[in-house]
């Protein structure tokens, strides 16, 4: 059943042609709504408009899409033959199940062909195994780009003159997005201070994800509209450029620890993990202590699958730690249990001192209840920061010029 009113905007699909070659179909997010249970009535509108963003940047200029239910799309690519289509609807559903659900084993038996529309109605049934088959291949179309594994070059230095490659950022930057555009990542390192103390623990390393042509950085919310493929390759480039800027940063003393932010839809998928570790354990031997990584994006992930994330990536880390924009008590309410060793939070800037020491504690209290490290990012000075260590956060650092 569809919702009411639509009529209209489904006479698009419902050209007998289309429907006969198998060029419309039904992607169902009722895998996500069953799972959140009763928290699908405050998460509906977020994970289908994030559902729609992802179907928005596949489809481009060539198809259309709409939103017919609470947790159904309706999409036609008439460009692509039937099972290209499909294969395509089944990459867009397993993107939205991995950032949601943490895996996407039920990404085919959520998305049908369509065989009739009718008033309030649509017909569908299950899709041709051969469009499953499709989906999980290697072959160009039937996958997101992702990134290029680099070629082993030929062993021709002598035996006591070889050392570990190391990834280079030129490899991974620039790249062509899979919207077409070309993105290039640039990083630089941010000291890190232990409050109780006020050592310096390492760095901290922080990404600029920028469009080639236009200058423009990308913001979160453009990072969440990118693929899981172009979002791993920006991960491993984050890592080359960190390891490129510890050597020449260093000052000529080896480092503690060097903080690395990596995607949750990266460390999520067994390609992702797969590509991420050799260079983790690279970084790693680059610092006295290890390597922290900080996983981004985990607003609205489930605390069975984050755990999951964790637990994998920990053995090649020092410690993992999960990054916010901010501590609402929705998010944090969902933390407790998903192994994080700390919570990470950047200042809000351009704050006056109540409302600084308001958000402060309201902040380092919620994190709290999360893990007894709370890392606070980009403090306007000692000041500040001394009040922070006050409040009970352990790591801050300090914004530039300061």
């Amino acid at each position: 059943m569809v919702d009411a009113g639509l009529d209209a905007s489904l006479e698009r699909f419902g050209d007998r042609t289309l429907l006969a070659a198998g060029k419309v179909n039904l992607i169902s997010l009722e895998a996500v709504k069953q799972r959140f249970g009763p928290r699908w009535a405050m998460r509906q509108d977020h994970v289908m408009g994030f559902a729609e963003r992802v179907v928005q940047r596949g489809v481009g200029l060539r198809g259309l899409y709409l939103r017919v239910s609470a947790t159904d799309i309706l999409l036609v690519q008439p460009d692509l033959g039937r099972l290209a289509s499909q294969a395509a609807c089944v990459r867009y559903l397993r993107e939205i199940l991995l950032h949601f659900l943490g895996d996407a084993e039920l990404a085919g038996s959520g998305v049908m062909q369509v065989t009739r529309i009718a008033s309030g109605a649509i017909d569908a049934r299950e899709l041709d195994p051969d469009a499953l088959n499709l989906a999980e291949s290697d072959e160009p179309e039937a996958e997101e780009a992702a990134p290029a594994k680099p070629k082993t070059p030929p062993a021709t230095v002598a035996a006591d003159q070889a050392e570990p490659a190391r990834p280079s950022v030129d490899r991974w930057s620039p790249f062509v997005a899979v919207d077409g555009r070309q993105l290039r990542v640039s990083a630089t390192l941010e000291p890190v201070y232990e409050l109780k103390g006020f050592t310096r623990i390492g760095f901290r390393l922080i990404r600029r994800v920028i469009v080639t042509r236009t200058g423009e950085e990308l913001n979160a919310t453009a990072m969440a509209d990118l693929s899981a493929a172009d979002r791993l390759r920006i991960d491993l480039a984050t890592i080359a450029r960190g390891l490129d800027r510890v050597r020449a940063d260093g000052e000529g003393e080896r480092q503690l620890s060097l903080i690395v932010p990596l995607s949750y839809a990266s460390l999520s998928s067994l390609r992702g993990r797969s590509e991420l570790v050799q260079p983790l354990r690279e970084a790693g031997a680059q610092v006295s202590c290890g390597v922290i990584c900080e996983i981004c994006d985990i607003e609205g992930v489930p605390s069975g699958a984050l755990y999951s994330a964790v637990a994998l990536i920990k053995p090649f880390t020092l410690l993992v730690v999960g990054r916010l924009s901010e501590a609402t008590p929705q998010v944090v309410g969902r933390l407790p249990g998903a192994g994080l060793r700390g919570i990470s939070l950047r200042c809000p800037t351009g704050l006056g001192d109540p409302e600084f020491v308001a958000w402060a504690a309201r902040t380092v209290r919620r994190a709290k209840r999360v893990s007894r490290s709370v890392m606070i990012y980009g403090v306007e000075g000692a000041r500040r920061a001394g009040e922070l260590s006050a409040l009970g956060a352990t790591h801050v650092s300090l914004a530039a010029g300061v």
